[in-house]
Order: structure tokens, then C-alpha cells, then sequence
């Protein structure tokens, strides 16, 4: 509303003109008409100073009226029997009330002028919706300072119009904590899932505040809310069910669609944790099924896939040391009936490592080291047996063959003896008789060569000779002066004649 529309009219004091005097002149006919014309002049300028500004002000509208400011007016109430009012008694004015009460007056006009302005911008941003009893207060302050104003007490208008002023003042500074509070009832409508209410506040915001970056962001979020309404639906049925891995799938899509929704992402958390439970739990029971059935492997590893899920879980760490602990357990006892399991096969080198093995886990078992003091010697004395029986031509040499000799006595002092060494001492008996046994050879030479027999004899030069020797493996060498020497290697076997054997030098040099 522009103040010069109703611009007030302020009396301007001014002096009445007096006629300037005049010399008398003799009187002629054209002169007797100034001096009334000069009365009424200054009856009219009295009628201008004193009395028209008053009925200018009576007549003019006041800038308060509701017509002009748009405010409700209070409404006057009507006498009984409609009769007009008596009329006020004439009050004489004066230049100097007139004065004041026209400044008051323009006093109270400027203040409207700033209440207008401020209560136009105050409605273009939605001060109705978002505060309506306290609009309505300001306005019912504006009308009862119209009714000051009409009744002339300018001074008092003009506090009234000051104090609604200052009532709609506080709302525009109301503002930014309205903004916030219509942005927060947006955020717990799109949590609880209300759609409409989130759309109700969010325009709220929007009068309040239209380029609010939280605005945007807000309104794109409630846009996708019939997406993910659906999908926490989803979630909550499978959960319920039980099936935790396709709840967490839903949860994780809504979070993905919507990451500022902290109901969805609350609910993904406590399911995946929900989940993560169920397959460590899961995993445990794996872990100790496998381990009653001694499957070691296949429980570490469920054990293992549990302590993940669980980081520093202590259920987790304790289950792998009984798992370590069980699975010594097994192998000890293992070794140690496998120990006893070759003993008595008479596997003795076999025993032997499974007990060093058992020791190398804990050299304080009693079963192994009493079963390698049992395994060793007869483990050495099997390697000896054995060594004869893979080479029975040594016992060509009377020295081995004592020394079997002896051999085969300490064996048989060995009680009770299984039936392995029984069939070696046997098998070994055989070879000593046999080698003992001599068997007899015919060589023949051509009485110039000269002929010996390694590790028997110098048999000189002969054209035939019989020799008795211990089955086995001889050579027989001849030389002579001027020719090559021969080598001649043969063969006795017990039982067998075996063919002659010549020994010539044929080959001169």
C-alpha cells in the first residue's frame, strides 16, 4: 500500500493577510464595495486554518481500516434501537493540536505501511499453514489499533500497529526453526513410511523456504518410497520366516535405493548381524559334528569359516584347540596301535619310525619310547637276516660264514620268536650248510701257463687239477711269458657238478 495514496493533509500555520493601508481618498461612487469584500476574505481564511482540517481528517480513510490493510476489523456494535448518535459537542480547534494529531497520525500510517508489507510477505510464504493461531494474534492486535485509529487516538494506533508489527516480526524470525521443524516432520514421515504427511510437511518447507538444498534432496527421497516401501515389506515376511539370506538381499537393495533411510539401513543391521548368527551357529555345528566323527580336516575348517564370521570369537578359538587337541589325541593313539600293529607283524624298521614319529609329537610318551627300545635291536637284527638272505654267495668266505654263524645264534637266543625270524633263521641255517658243503672242480691248463685261483691257491702250471671248494663265485687267472693273461670266472652251486673249467694263455703279444 503506497503512503501517498492517503496521504494525510497536515495543517500549515500560517498568518491571516491584512490589508495594507490606504490613504483616504476622497469617496467616489466605485469604492463601497472593498470593505466587506476584505471581511469575507479573512472569514474564509479562518474557515481554511481552523476548520476545514478537521473535517479532513474526520472524512479521510484511516490507513488501518480493514478495506485498506487487509486485516480483520473488529465489528461495532449497534445501539439497541438503531437510533443515530447523539451529536458531540463542537470542540474548538487549534493549529498546534491540529499539527500533532496529523503527525501522529502519519506516525501511525508509516508503521502500518511496514505491518502491510511484512504481513503480504509473511502470507506468500504459507504463514497460515504453518502458523496460523499466532498470525490470527497479530491480526486481532492490527484491528483493535484500527479502532484506536478511527477513534482519533493516533498515539495509541500507532503502539498497536507497533505491536503486531512486532508479533509478525518474531514469525518472520520464526522462519529458519519453522523450515527445520517442517524438514524434520518430512524425515520422520519418510522413516514411518507416510507418504502424505511427508508431502504435506515437505510443502510446508517449499512456502518456507523454496531453495532449500535439504528440500530437494527430501522430495527425491519421498518420490522413491513406493519402491522401497515394498521391499521392507518383503523383508520383514522373509525374516519372519526364518529366511535371513533373502531378508538381508531385500534390505540391502533398499539401502542401495535409499542410503539417508535409517529405519532400512537399521533393519539391514540387525539383520545381517541376525544372518551372520545363524551362519556362525550354523558353522559351529558343522565344525562339531565333524569332530565327533574324527574328520579333523572338515572340523577345522567349519571352526575356521566360524571364527571368521566372528572376529576374536573366544567359542571359535576354543574349538580349534580342541580340534588340535583331539586330532593329537587321535594321531598318538594312532601311532601307538599302529606301533604295536607292526611289532606284531614283525615289520620292526616300520615300528621303529612310527614310534620316532609319536615321540617327535611328544617325547615324553611313555608307549613309544618303551616301544622303540623293544623295535630298534630287532629292527637292526632283521636288517642283518635279511642282508644274508639277499646275498647268500658271501658265504663263500669263511669269515662272513662264521660271523652268520654267530649271527644265527644270537637270533635263536630271541624268545618268543615270531614266524618271520623263525623262517629267516631256517632260511639262513639252509645257506650255512649249503656253503659249508664243498663242492668239487676240475681245471685244466696246458702245462706252460700258470694258473691262479683267487682267495684259494697258486696252482703253478698243470695240464689238470681237482680242486674242493665252498659253493660260490671264484676266479681263476692265467699267465705266461709272451702272451696275454685269461680270466676265468665260475661258479659252484651246491648240488650241482659243475662243468671244467681251462685256463690257457693262447694270445702272444
Amino acid at each position: 500500500m503506497s503512503s501517498s495514496q492517503h496521504e494525510p493533509v497536515t495543517p500549515t500555520p500560517f498568518e491571516v493577510a491584512q490589508p495594507a493601508p490606504v490613504r483616504e481618498q476622497p469617496r467616489t461612487r466605485g469604492t463601497a464595495w472593498v470593505v466587506p469584500a476584505l471581511i469575507a476574505l479573512a472569514l474564509l481564511a479562518a474557515l481554511v486554518v481552523f476548520w476545514l482540517p478537521g473535517q479532513v481528517a474526520d472524512t479521510a480513510p484511516a490507513p488501518g481500516d480493514a478495506s485498506a490493510a487487509g486485516l480483520p476489523t473488529a465489528a461495532a456494535p449497534a445501539s439497541p434501537a438503531a437510533q443515530p448518535a447523539p451529536e458531540a459537542p463542537a470542540v474548538t480547534a487549534s493549529p498546534w493540536s491540529d499539527a500533532r494529531q496529523a503527525r501522529l497520525r502519519k506516525e501511525a500510517q508509516e508503521v502500518l505501511e511496514s505491518l502491510l508489507d511484512l504481513q503480504f510477505a509473511l502470507e506468500e510464504r504459507g504463514v497460515t499453514s504453518w502458523a496460523p493461531t499466532r498470525y490470527a494474534h497479530a491480526n486481532d492486535t492490527a484491528a483493535a489499533a484500527d479502532e484506536l485509529y478511527r477513534a482519533r487516538e493516533f498515539d495509541q494506533a500507532e503502539a498497536g500497529y507497533r505491536r503486531s508489527l512486532e508479533q509478525l516480526q518474531a514469525l518472520q524470525a520464526a522462519i529458519p526453526e519453522e523450515l527445520a521443524a517442517a524438514l524434520a516432520r518430512a524425515e520422520t514421515a519418510l522413516e514411518a513410511g507416510d507418504q502424505a504427511a511427508a508431502e504435506t510437511a515437505l510443502d510446508t518447507a517449499a512456502l518456507l523456504q523454496p531453495d532449500s538444498s535439504e528440500l530437494g534432496a527430501l522430495r527425491a527421497r519421498a518420490a522413491l518410497l513406493p519402491q522401497l516401501l515394498p521391499l521392507l515389506a518383503e523383508a520383514d515376511t522373509l525374516e519372519a520366516a526364518g529366511d535371513l539370506a533373502a531378508a538381508q538381499q531385500r534390505l540391502d537393495e533398499a539401502v542401495a535405493l535409499d542410503p539417508a533411510h535409517r529405519r532400512a539401513a537399521a533393519q539391514r543391521d540387525r539383520v545381517a548381524l541376525a544372518y551372520r548368527q545363524q551362519r556362525f551357529n550354523d558353522a559351529m555345528s558343522e565344525g562339531y559334528g565333524a569332530l565327533d566323527e574324527g574328520r579333523f580336516d572338515a572340523a577345522r575348517s567349519a571352526f575356521r569359516r566360524a571364527a571368521s564370521l566372528h572376529e576374536g570369537s573366544a567359542e571359535a578359538a576354543d574349538a580349534l584347540r580342541e580340534v588340535g587337541a583331539a586330532e593329537t589325541a587321535n594321531t598318538l593313539a594312532t601311532l601307538r596301535s599302529t606301533g604295536l600293529e607292526h611289532e606284531k607283524r614283525e615289520r620292526w624298521a616300520e615300528a621303529v619310525a612310527t614310534y620316532r614319529r609319536a615321540l617327535r609329537t611328544d617325547n615324553t610318551l611313555l608307549f613309544a619310547r618303551e616301544g622303540l627300545a623293544r623295535a630298534e635291536p630287532r629292527a637292526e637284527l632283521d636288517a642283518r637276516l635279511q642282508a644274508v638272505l639277499d646275498n647268500p654267495g658271501r658265504l663263500a668266505d669263511t669269515g662272513v660264514a662264521q660271523d652268520t654263524e654267530v649271527l644265527l645264534a644270537d637270533a635263536r637266543a630271541i624268545a618268543p620268536a615270531g614266524p618271520r625270524l623263525e623262517g629267516q633263521l631256517r632260511a639262513i641255517a639252509e645257506l650255512l650248510r649249503k656253503a659249508n658243503t664243498p663242492v668239487d672242480v676240475t681245471l685244466r691248463s696246458d702245462a706252460e701257463t700258470e694258473v691262479v685261483v683267487y682267495k684259494v691257491a697258486r696252482l703253478g702250471r698243470f695240464t689238470e687239477r681237482s680242486l674242493t671248494l665252498r659253493p660260490g663265485t671264484y676266479t681263476a687267472v692265467g699267465s705266461r711269458n709272451g702272451y696275454r693273461d685269461v680270466r676265468q670266472q665260475f661258479t659252484l652251486e651246491y648240488g650241482r657238478d659243475p662243468e671244467p673249467v681251462t685256463i690257457v694263455c693262447k694270445e702272444r703279444i
